[in-house]
This record gives structure tokens, sequence and C-alpha cells, in this order.
């Protein structure tokens, strides 16, 4: 009985899967044995693709979720009203999915005891499949800390019988980050090295980034956690992971890192020809959303049209260039635009203010691109600001215009809430069609900048009927060079931290570094990995949240910023046709981002409790 209800279960995940006519046409009753689903290559597939598809639901900054990034400090949604509350909830982006572990269990045990597939083929699916339970586990251990570890257990209820056998306690931290490097390092040594199509099967170079990735992170928590003045801990170690395993793990992440680095096939994307401005941003807009030729991708979560497609870019496209009724639900703040360094800084390697004022005047711009020219290029390959090209045409954003009045003095000139797309009685344009506007009107830029990144250029990809395919990139081969960067770094070694955040920043187009300091490794991670679900991560595993994202509305870093550009009408001016910036908080975030203690750590809800009294809370609960 045990192995005919392993298999209902696994037909359970088969008959979810599309893309497979032919199967979908069975019929749901039947009920299959393991020797039928695991002699078939394509029911295999389709049982792993939903495994596959289930891990979508853990990452909170998705082409599929993009409404999660106004959270941070990176966009904001340009719909409605202003926000209500800028605190973060203590289940926000918390993964608890036990279901998901006996699945991929019931899957283990049905592969390994299966006849008629080969040892290879075996060992590859095997390694998949055990490179997505440590994925799980990582997500999981991300948010929650330690918690329990059943290995490859599947458990059977029936009515009356005692439980207590499957209550596990807590792990703690440092155990769940050990189980995740172990899995990683057992899946590497099953997986295949080749690249699978627009990198949507785990291979072995995505088994030892995650092991990098997770070591890091460990190393990380035992080093900055236990610099708090108040470290957070629990007595039984289920959080707080001592401080004296700090380099051990910075130097598994780095041996890992390296490993990727030296042998997988993957590199960092290079423009091609002279490295124009234009040439580096597009290169680097391309190393991320461009699928034929990609060096840079190593696993993504894959779209394909027809049938699997997302609207991202239907509901993030600009008002000037959508193909259909939706456009610009979400704006980039300024406070990420000024975390791109100046090209000619004097300390590169850390963001540079944004210039607006000239002592008590204005400061006088030649074009709307003027200024954002001048900065790092992946701020054009991830952003659309003013005077930018998307699809081969401009994209426009006016607040309006600057004239002089009677007494010569400067006057700003806005078109009402529904003049956007007009013009003065000289032809020329007060409000562009994309804004941007201080005001609650529906999808229409609110902060002076659109994104860029995974934008489908695809014509009709912007529609409701076509949608997107564009991909989720989850790991790529630069993350493997500044996990390396910061590893060196936290292991003394600055001339290799040097090398490996340098290779990054010769693709990207600025100034190579001397020297590397933390704030330097913040820095790059924070505009090399825009919407890739590593911005809030970082800051707690540094534990630099709570000051960051204090509260305080005046802190140019917790609350949110615009930046509305206006054109000079002013006939007869030295300045007429030039551009002037106006800087402020945002109408869409009155409120600052307010990170508590116990945001830290997601709480343990009541319920997984009741259902297991050896669970223990996590601290401030």
């Amino acid at each position: 009985m045990k192995k005919i209800y392993q298999t209902i279960i696994i037909l359970s995940l088969f008959f979810s899967i599309s893309g497979c006519a032919d199967f979908l046409e069975l019929p749901t009753d039947k009920i299959f044995t393991e020797d039928v689903i695991f002699g078939d290559e394509v029911m295999v597939q389709s049982v792993l693709s939903d495994l596959y598809g289930t891990t979508s639901s853990w990452t909170h900054q998705h082409v599929s979720n993009w409404d999660q990034y106004q959270w941070l400090d990176e966009a904001e949604r340009c719909s409605g009203g202003p926000e209500t509350g800028a605190t973060f909830a203590n289940d926000i982006w918390r993964t608890y999915d036990y279901t998901y572990l006996r699945r991929i269990n019931i899957f283990l045990q049905s592969l390994r005891r299966a006849e008629g597939i080969t040892q290879a083929d075996k060992a590859n699916l095997e390694g998949q499949v055990r490179f997505l339970r440590a994925w799980y586990y990582f997500m999981m251990a991300r948010g929650l800390g330690g918690m329990p570890i059943i290995g490859d257990e599947v458990f059977d209820y029936t009515s009356g019988m005692d439980i207590t056998p499957m209550q596990y306690p807590r792990s703690t931290e440092a155990e769940i980050y050990d189980y995740i490097i172990n899995e990683c390092q057992a899946a590497y040594e099953m997986l295949l090295p080749d690249k699978s199509i627009n990198a949507a099967r785990a291979n072995k170079w995505a088994a030892k980034l995650l092991e990098a990735r997770a070591a890091l992170y460990a190393g990380s928590l035992a080093n900055y956690n236990n610099k708090m003045a108040a470290p957070i801990r629990t007595e039984g170690g289920e959080v707080g992971i001592p401080a004296s395993l700090a380099q051990g793990y910075y130097s598994k992440a780095l041996a890992a890192a390296e490993i990727v680095i030296n042998n997988s096939p993957y590199e960092l994307q290079s423009a091609i020809g002279e490295k124009t401005h234009q040439n580096l941003a597009d290169n680097f807009y391309e190393a991320l959303s461009i699928k034929s030729g990609n060096t840079e991708v190593i696993w993504a979560r894959d779209y394909a049209y027809p049938g699997n497609t997302h609207g991202y870019t239907a509901q993030n496209v600009p008002n000037s260039h959508r193909e259909d009724m939706d456009g610009s639900r979400i704006g980039i703040i300024l406070n990420l635009v000024e975390e791109y360094e100046l090209l000619e800084s004097s300390t590169p390697g850390q963001g540079s203010p944004f210039i607006s004022r000239d002592g008590d005047g204005y400061k006088f711009y030649t074009t709307a691109r003027e200024a954002f020219e001048l900065r790092d290029p992946r701020l054009r390959g991830t952003i659309l600001y003013p005077g930018s090209t998307f699809r081969g045409r401009e994209v426009v954003l006016q607040a309006g215009q600057l004239n002089k009045n009677s007494s010569d003095e400067w006057v700003t000139n806005i078109s009402s809430t529904t003049g956007l797309n007009t013009y003065d009685n000289n032809g020329i344009l007060i409000t562009s069609e994309n804004g941007p506007v201080a005001n609650n009107e529906q999808f229409i830029n609110k902060t002076g900048f659109l994104p860029r990144k995974f934008l489908d250029e695809t014509s009709q990809a912007s529609t409701r009927g076509r949608a997107s395919d564009m991909w989720y990139p989850r790991l790529r081969i630069s993350e493997a060079f500044i996990i390396a960067c910061e590893a060196s770094f936290e292991l003394n070694n600055n001339a290799k931290a040097t090398e490996y955040i340098n290779a990054i920043r010769y693709r990207a187009g600025v100034q190579p570094l001397e020297v590397v300091t933390f704030d330097n490794i913040v820095h790059e991670r924070r505009v090399e990995f825009v919407f890739e679900d590593h911005r809030y991560w970082d800051m707690k595993r540094w534990r630099l949240a709570l000051d960051f994202w204090n509260g305080n509305n005046t802190d140019l870093n917790a609350r949110h910023r615009r930046l509305f550009p206006y054109l000079i009408v002013a006939p007869g001016d030295p300045n007429n046709g030039m551009w002037v910036f106006e800087e402020d908080f945002s109408h869409m975030a009155p409120n600052a981002r307010r990170f508590e203690m116990s945001n830290y750590y997601n709480f343990i809800n009541q319920t997984w409790i009741d259902n297991n009294p050896k669970y223990v809370k996590n601290p401030f609960q």
C-alpha cells in the first residue's frame, strides 16, 4: 500500500503540468505504478518540472511578483494613493513548506529503486532534486534560522498513531547551513557540467554556487551578528552561529566560488566592439535579460511563449511605448539611482548624490540624460531615466516646464491631472504622457525613473494577449566573483578581493579599485543585483538593516525619494532649452522604511508549535 500511496502523490503533481498534451489527455483517476512513471522519461521530467515550478513562490522579487519591489529601496508602486505604512511584517517573505520536502523525498525514494534507468541518468536526476531540496532549506533558513532537518524521511500517518517520532526539533542555525552546504556538495558530484536550455535545469555549477552562497551567509551571520551590542540568539542555537565558525565558512565560500569561476563554462559577458557608454549599458542588460548566447546566467526561472508567460513587461512598460492598456506600475527611486557611481569619481566604488542645485539656484543640464550618462553604465542597463531609449525610441520623462514670470523669477508649469501629454501655445511639451507626476492617478510614473532590467523588448511582449517570456536569473557567474571578493576580504586577503571585484567592474565599465573596503562590497552588490532577491537578505546578514531602514522620515536612505525633470522654456534666457531637476521625498511613500530587531528573523507560527511542541520561538516573539 505504501508504494501505491506514494505513486498517487507523484501523479497528483504530474497532472498539474502543462506542455505535454498527450499526458494531459490521460484519465486523471488512473493509478500508475512507480515502474510506469520512472520507465517513461517524459513522465519523470513532468514531475521534476513541477518540483522546479514550486520554487518560484519562495522568491519575493520576481517578474511574476514585481509589486514586492516597492518594499525595499529600489522601487515603488505608481498606482493608487500613497501607502499607509512602511514597516516589515514578521512573516514577510517567509518560506515554510514541509509538504514540498515530502514530495522531494518521495521522488528520491521512487527514483532510487526504479529499474530501467541508467545509473548516469539516476545520478543526474537525484542531483537536481537534492539541489532543489538544498535550495528550499536555504530559502527557509535565511528567514527563520535553524529548522527541522528531516533528511530522506517520508512520514506516513494513519489515524490514531503516535506522531511523536515525526516531531523533529529545530536544528541550530549552523546545522542547517552545514546541511545545505553538504547537500550542494553531493549534488555537485552527481550533476552534469553542461549548460541546460535557457538555464532552466540545475547543473553542477548551480549546486557549487549555491554552496558558496550558503557558506557566505553562514559566515556573515557568525561574524556580524556577534559584533552587535546584543547578539541575536536562542539558548539552543536555533538562531545565532558562533563567531568561531566565521572563518571556516568564509573559506568554504571562497573555495566553492573559485571552482565555479575557474572550471565552469560561464564567464562575465564582455561588450563587443568599442566600449562606449551605450554599448556597456546594453551589454549589462543583455547579460541579464537576453537568453541567446548568454554566458552569465547559470540557473533561471525560464518562461516560454506560448503558454508560459508573465505580465511584467505589460504592466511596467513606459506608457509611451505600451502596446496595450497597462504600463508604468512601478517606478525606480532616486535612492537607487544615486548608488551608481560617477565615471570620473575620486572615490570609486561608492555612490554619489545627484546634483540638482548650484548654490541657491538650479543646476542646469544641457539635456535630460546628461547627468546620468556620467555614471556607471549599469544604470542605463538597469533603469530608464529621462532621455534614455527603449525599443529604439526615446523615453520622455518630463514633469513640466520651468518658465520665468514677469518678475524674472523661475516658476514651474505642470499639466493638470487629466492633461498629460499636453503642449503649450507654442507646441512645446509641458508634461509627458510618462509623467512623472505627484498625484494619485493610476499607472503614471511618480518617481522620474522606470525599470529597464527584465523589460522585454520583443514586439507584443507588453500585450496581455502575448505577454513576455523573459526569464528570471537566480544564479549567475558575477555572484561567484562577488562572493569570492567578499570571502577573500573577510579572510584578510585584500589583493585577491580586489582582483575579483575588479573583474565585475571591468565588465561594467567603471574604474578599478586599488583596495577593497566593506562599503565597496555593499555598494557593488547593490548596483549589480537590483531586483534579483539579494538586497533584503544582504542587509540582514550584515546586520545593517536596523540602522539603514530606521523609520526616520528625514533620513535620505530610509525614505523613498523622487527626481522630477523640467524643460526650461524661457525665450531670451541663456538657459532656454536646458533642463533642471527637483528632488523631493516621494508622494507615494510618505513614510520611511522601518526595520525592527524582530524582523531579523521571521516569527514561528503558533500553529506550527501546536503541531510540534518541540519548536521554540524566535527572538522577540
